[in-house]
């Protein structure tokens, strides 16, 4: 990236200031039209660089520590810094690079004595080169998250996550037909689970099959609450919080009579766009799933959560989240398990899941539900599905997956599973 490309690091500067200093999210941002000034080349260039630059932010804030000789600059010019590393690193042409990082800071009256600083520390961190980025640790989390993972997880299983994290994520597909025939279309590979993962892949509207509605992405984790399920023809099943609508899809695609339900206006009506772009059929409904009422076959709650699984795909969560609302949804979590329990007919399925890290949002949330609910009882064999591994499988009969589980096919998203059944 030349001099010409001074906008989209100027826009990756501005997402770094965003996420880091005012704790908002890239997805919100992006959604926000953060990026909508660019031309469509530099809003993906502008985003794969803040992308890269939290994965490696604790890698590259190691790299830059040696050269203050007391405490580090402003958080305005450590982004500045932080993203120069990243594409100093990386092989970019050292002069497009500096010159650009020293304008940025430059720009604000407030850094604009640091300009010279940012040069020299951004040459002498050229002269070392992608060799002395690749000689450093694998990038940390911050301690907030870490600590209470290490805690539930031990240090080496930690550890492999945080190497999944930085490693990033693959695109998923899953398949309304056969995966082996999506996969060569797609020149992907058939996962474990029966998930197409495609490597390096490009615009996704682009790829073979979109048009046709032959599949749609969807983290392989993701594909497997449904999946133990084992939705049947003519169920009925209400996916609560159903946006974006991959579990609806694949439950209708089993054949299932689905009713999908979320709350928010504009992500219901991707629900819509995505059911008709597969040529699938469900009743879509904004609405708020605990005032929803009915009687169902099976309900799919994938709660709201810390959504800590999905750091993989979404580096930016561990600084724009401080773990302040962990309190207020797991509460909501376990209401929403209670209320979705009203809605089952008697012999009725509920999967329950999230995508989250933390046992407080899976394995205990069913441990204290089985304690309010004695009559409930957990179904153990949902687990005896393609690709689960038994060690998988959790004390009180869930499933616990971990970015760190395949680390030969490139890890999966954490989630939590278990499948109950009402008397």
């Amino acid at each position: 990236m030349s001099q010409t490309g001074l906008p989209p690091r100027r826009a990756a500067h501005h997402l770094l200031e965003q996420i880091i200093g005012e704790g908002r999210l890239m997805v919100e941002l992006i959604g926000g039209g953060a990026l909508e000034h660019l031309a469509a080349d530099d809003r993906a260039r502008a985003q794969r660089l803040a992308t890269d630059a939290l994965r490696g932010l604790d890698r590259a804030d190691r790299m830059l520590k040696p050269y203050f000789k007391k405490a580090a600059p402003p958080e305005y010019v450590m982004n500045a810094l932080r993203l120069g590393v990243i594409e100093l690193t990386g092989g970019e042409a050292a002069h497009g690079v500096v010159n650009a990082y020293v304008e940025i800071v430059g720009r604000n009256q407030r850094t604009a004595s640091m300009k010279g600083m940012t040069n020299a520390v951004l040459r002498r961190i050229a002269e070392e080169g992608p060799a002395a980025w690749n000689k450093r640790p694998v990038p940390l989390m911050p301690g907030w998250l870490r600590q209470p993972l290490v805690a539930a997880w031990g240090r080496p299983a930690m550890d492999a996550m945080d190497a999944a994290h930085f490693a990033g994520a693959q695109l998923d597909l899953t398949c309304k037909g056969d995966p082996n025939r999506v996969a060569e279309a797609v020149g992907g590979v058939v996962l474990p689970t029966g998930s197409v993962r495609v490597a390096n892949a490009g615009q996704v509207s682009e790829m073979s099959g979109f048009a046709q509605g032959d599949w749609w992405v969807q983290d392989a984790a993701a594909a497997i609450p449904v999946k133990m399920l084992k939705p049947t023809e003519g169920m009925t099943v209400l996916d609560l919080c159903a946006a974006p609508g991959g579990k609806t899809m694949q439950l209708a695609a089993a054949g299932a009579k689905v009713t999908a339900v979320d709350i928010s206006q504009g992500r219901i009506q991707r629900v819509s766009e995505n059911l008709a772009r597969v040529k699938l059929t469900a009743e879509v409904i904004i609405g708020d799933a605990m005032e929803m009422e009915g009687e169902y076959d099976a309900v799919l709650l994938d709660a709201p959560c810390s959504a800590t699984g999905t750091i993989r795909r979404h580096p930016d969560l561990p600084y724009a989240k401080d773990g302040s609302e962990f309190a207020e949804l797991i509460e909501q979590q376990a209401y929403m398990i209670d209320h979705a329990l009203s809605l089952l007919k008697p012999g009725g399925k509920l999967v329950y899941c999230t995508c989250s890290l933390l046992p407080d949002e899976g394995e205990v949330q069913i441990e204290e539900a089985l304690e309010r609910h004695p009559d409930l009882v957990i179904d153990k064999s949902a687990a005896n599905i393609a690709g689960i591994d038994p060690e998988w499988t959790t004390f009180e009969g869930g499933v616990r997956l971990r970015p760190d589980f395949w680390p030969e096919l490139g890890g999966m998203d954490g989630f939590y599973i278990a499948v109950l059944t009402k008397p």
